[in-house]
């Protein structure tokens, strides 16, 4: 047959009378379109006049297709009916059927956000034939995708019923709490989740617990604790006593226990575990909630496996000169982070000479930083800090020791303060002094965080009104942190207008600060805070309006939000605005690191140094324990920064990203510990860059070397208390001892398994790498021992001339002797050669290494180390969770007829107690001698 080479003598036919001609006609021009479209075009306008008025819709909608006039062709399609044909397998059906959906979802948004919009019947028809196509495929995943950002419930839970719902219900999950970015809809979709998840054969109770967590429900979550223990399933019931005690406020776990409290006092709890009284496991339940188990464990673990490098900090004091304050500072934090939970306060020990050269506020830093060494010692807290705390009717104590040895408190409890709480209020109001109420109001707010404490906030706002700039910041930061995340209007509405009549810069910014915290995780909810921060005249203000963004939309990747930020970092007028902008987008993309080294590659080439700044903690902030490279890549060029605040900042983003690799996972490693080093030693280097690789260098050997920098948890959650201390350490900027906030953001790498008792057994399991992949960094060498080479004697050439002639005239008489003696050496050399050569013992044989590793229970486990690890088929303990294990798990004993071997505890659990023999290891050191103290 000829090839067609024209269709005008079919469109000639549109001309024809007869409605059998215009009919095949169509028919005909629909198969032709994709090749002759543009003649087509032409007589586009014929096309509503024909009795088939669907199939002259469909090819109306092909050519408009063709054109690019994507609307128009829509419209067509949508006329077409059911000539439309889904099944269709062309880049047309396609791309119209997401042109379609896109529609669809947005109109459906309009509808639940602002309400009122209709929604075209033939659209809804469209799409609901496409839900039909991708349950008759099997494409499940794919309908719900669409169906939730549609906000079609219905749709997903009809899609969960048909398909696997093992398989759907945690895929539902991930994309509800990564890309719903609405919070009235997602707490539907996980409402429904909790519904689905208890209906299954097996329910999943970690996963139920996680929906319980986000939707703010903790009188659901105790009866499902009861319940788990009426059933006798005990271990799963301390596992989501665990979960929930990482993922919740103390607010909820507070309220958690109490019901489960007052439950077991009014009702006996049928059916009860023969193996033990329900009361007795309920009581087990709440000290796990209570934190006392994870604390206790923990603290175990750090200091067990101390692998600080003390050498390095030798050399960083040795490099600076410890008369600078700013030196002495950044070698306190440095050593803090180190130490971050070890209780060990060995280097302090060892150099109370330069421990004493501290003065004023460095001195209030270098008390405070003992609440970071001995942080989760609750039961000790008041004991370690007696020397330096404030004694009722003690004179001549030094202020700045008091007032940082109440921080500490308050960083030692930090988020587990209940036990202090009413010590702190007391101090706060037993003293004037500002020094003293900006440490306590620190403590406090650490201390008492996410408690919503009526009488806290009262006394801290009392020190606010007083108006003192040093105690009114702390006050200000303080209450935003006891009422963090329960945006009270009442709260917020006092503190702007405070805001607003004092004059002190440093409580604007107190202030500014606590109300962001206040919205914590409101996402919308918070844009009319926003809005009215982000219009006000004070700069300040506006910094605050824009960290309000950061928490509000922490961890969501809200696009609204990024655009908002991205346009703010390049418009404010104010430098410390623009830099809190870019600085903000590592909070809001913390699920999401490999999208922001994309996002602030231009903004780190600025102009701005602000902006640059800004742009090296937005990606320390979001890729922080990740080791990412391209994020490194960026980093690497602003470490020669020519403004010194920038290579600071790019510094301690380094340690951010680089916290537990080694050479062995990232090449970076051994060079940005060098590049620390080196510009520690440079005494041409600017101090700030300076107190940069310092405080980088605690950062990346933080809590013994045992920890990570981790602003989600475990099961996927925003991390709220690491959140909030990363948000709190950026204020280091403007307040120098707020850099110990860092330490809420460390969280131990561990795999600790328990019994049924909540004891240690000893067991082992697989980790299916290279020993040496995940292996603790080697420790410095000390320097070698310099030899003094013996410099040779002067020889006068008379003597020198004399000498020769007697050996000369030796070696004639003695010369055949001579000639035997070096054959007899010759010979002997070279038997040893040989020997040595052929001796296959003194051979240095490479060992191979194994491909795998070991590892026992309390062993240190890195987050990239977390896939490959194994609990053999014949171990005797196995996880309780599925998937991947990590943290604080409960396992199930198959041998439980067998006498366990269990891991005594070695952590200090005392102060002085003499039985336990720890004393050594945990009394503190001597209180500070202070020559130099101005007081």
């Amino acid at each position: 047959m000829a090839t067609l080479t024209s269709a005008s003598g079919v469109v000639a036919l549109l001309d024809e009378q007869q409605p059998e001609l215009k009919i095949y006609a169509l028919q005909q021009l629909n198969t032709l379109v994709n090749q002759f479209w543009a003649e087509i075009s032409d007589s586009v306008a014929k096309y509503t006049e024909f009795p088939d008025i669907e199939l002259a819709a469909l090819v109306a909608s092909k050519v408009y297709y063709y054109l690019g006039e994507l609307d128009d062709s829509l419209t067509f399609a949508l006329g077409a009916g059911k000539r439309f044909d889904l099944s269709e397998k062309s880049e047309y059906v396609e791309t119209i059927i997401a042109k379609c959906i896109d529609k669809y979802i947005d109109l459906r948004q309009q509808e639940m956000t602002v309400g009122g919009t209709d929604i075209d019947l033939r659209l809804q028809d469209i799409v609901e034939r496409m839900f039909q196509r991708c349950a008759h495929d099997g494409e499940y995943e794919q309908a719900i995708g669409i169906a939730l950002e549609s906000m079609r419930l219905d749709v997903v839970e009809v899609m969960i019923g048909k398909g696997d719902s093992a398989k759907l219900l945690p895929y539902v999950l991930e994309i509800a709490m990564t890309l719903v970015q609405h919070l009235e809809f997602r707490n539907k979709i996980l409402q429904l989740l909790v519904k689905l998840y208890q209906d299954l054969k097996e329910p999943d109770y970690i996963s139920i617990n996680q929906c319980l967590v986000h939707l703010n429900d903790p009188h659901t979550a105790a009866r499902m604790l009861q319940g788990l223990i009426s059933k006798g399933h005990e271990l799963m019931a301390y596992q989501i006593a665990f979960d929930l005690e990482e993922n919740a406020t103390q607010d909820y776990l507070l309220k958690v226990s109490d019901y489960l409290s007052t439950a077991s006092k009014t009702e006996k709890v049928d059916n009860a575990s023969p193996k033990a009284d329900s009361n007795d496991l309920i009581t087990k339940v709440t000290s796990i909630l209570s934190g006392e188990e994870s604390i206790r464990l923990y603290l175990e673990f750090l200091y067990r496996n101390n692998h600080t490098d003390l050498m390095i900090l030798k050399n960083t004091k040795n490099a600076l000169e410890s008369r600078h304050s700013i030196y002495h500072s950044a070698l306190t934090f440095s050593n803090a982070f180190m130490h971050a939970g070890t209780t060990s306060d060995e280097f302090l020990r060892q150099n109370l000479d330069w421990l004493s050269r501290a003065t004023n506020w460095t001195k209030f830093s270098a008390t405070a930083a003992l609440g970071v060494i001995h942080k989760g010692q609750l039961a000790q807290s008041m004991n370690l800090l007696t020397p330096y705390l404030p004694q009722e009717g003690a004179q001549g104590g030094s202020e700045y020791s008091e007032g940082g040895s109440l921080y500490a408190l308050g960083l030692i409890n930090a988020n587990y303060g209940k036990d202090v709480l009413s010590y702190l209020k007391k101090a706060l109001k037993d003293t004037d002094k500002e020094v003293i109420q900006h440490g306590t109001s620190l403590g406090l707010g650490v201390a008492g965080m996410a408690t919503d404490d009526k009488d806290a906030y009262d006394d801290l706002k009392t020190v606010l009104f007083g108006d003192n700039a040093v105690a009114g910041e702390a006050a200000g930061l303080a209450m935003g942190l006891i009422k963090l995340g329960t945006a009270s209007e009442e709260a917020l509405e006092e503190m702007l207008e405070y805001a607003h009549e004092t004059q002190h810069e440093k409580i604007i910014r107190g202030l500014a600060i606590g109300m962001s915290l206040i919205m914590y995780g409101k996402e919308e909810q918070a844009d009319v805070l926003i809005d009215q921060l982000l219009g006000d005249k004070d700069p300040v203000l506006r910094y605050g309006g824009i960290y309000t963004i950061a928490m509000a939309y922490s961890g969501t990747g809200n696009n609204k939000a990024i655009r908002r930020l991205l346009h703010l970092a390049v418009s404010d007028v104010n430098d410390d605005v623009r830099r809190a902008a870019v600085t903000s987008l590592g909070f809001i993309l913390l699920k999401n690191p490999k999208q922001v080294p994309r996002i602030v590659q231009l903004l780190t080439e600025s102009y701005n140094p602000h902006v640059r700044y800004g742009a090296t903690l937005a990606l320390g902030i979001s890729c922080a324990g990740t080791g990412y490279l391209d994020a490194l890549d960026l980093l690497e060029p602003m470490t020669r920064d020519p403004v010194d605040f920038v290579r600071q900042g790019a510094l301690i983003s380094q340690a951010m990203i680089l916290i537990q690799q080694t050479e062995n996972t990232n090449p970076k490693v051994t060079g940005v510990r060098k590049l620390y080093e080196k510009i520690i030693g440079d005494k041409h280097e600017d101090p700030m860059a300076k107190f940069g690789a310092v405080l980088a260098q605690g950062i990346i050997d933080a809590g013994g070397r045992n920890v990570t920098i981790s602003l989600v948890s475990r099961s996927g959650h925003a991390n709220m208390p690491a959140i909030v201390g990363m948000a709190v350490f950026t204020q280091f900027w403007y307040w120098h001892p707020l850099t110990h906030m860092l330490s809420l953001s460390f969280t131990p790498t561990a795999i600790i398994g328990l019994n049924k008792n909540l004891q240690t057994p000893k067991f082992e399991f697989i980790s299916n790498a290279k020993p040496s992949l995940f292996a603790y960094p080697p420790a410095l060498k000390p320097p070698s021992a310099t030899v003094v080479e013996k410099v040779a004697t002067a020889v006068l050439s008379t003597t020198a001339k004399a000498k020769a002639r007697a050996k000369k005239s030796d070696k004639e008489k003695d010369d055949h002797m001579d000639v035997d003696k070096e054959q007899v050496k010759e010979e002997e050399i070279k038997v040893d050669i040989d020997t040595t050569k052929d001796d296959p013992r003194r051979k240095n044989k490479k060992k191979r290494e194994q491909t795998y590793d070991v590892l026992e229970n309390l062993s240190r486990v890195v987050p990239a180390q977390l896939k490959q690890i194994t609990f053999q088929d014949d171990s005797r303990y196995v996880p309780i969770k599925k998937g991947i294990v990590s943290g604080i798990v409960l396992m199930e004993d198959r041998k439980s007829d067998q006498i366990e071997e269990l891991i005594e505890p070695s952590a200090p659990t005392s102060v002085d107690d003499p039985e336990t023999g720890n004393d050594e290891e945990a009394a503190p050191f001597e209180p500070f001698e202070y020559p130099f103290d101005d007081n």
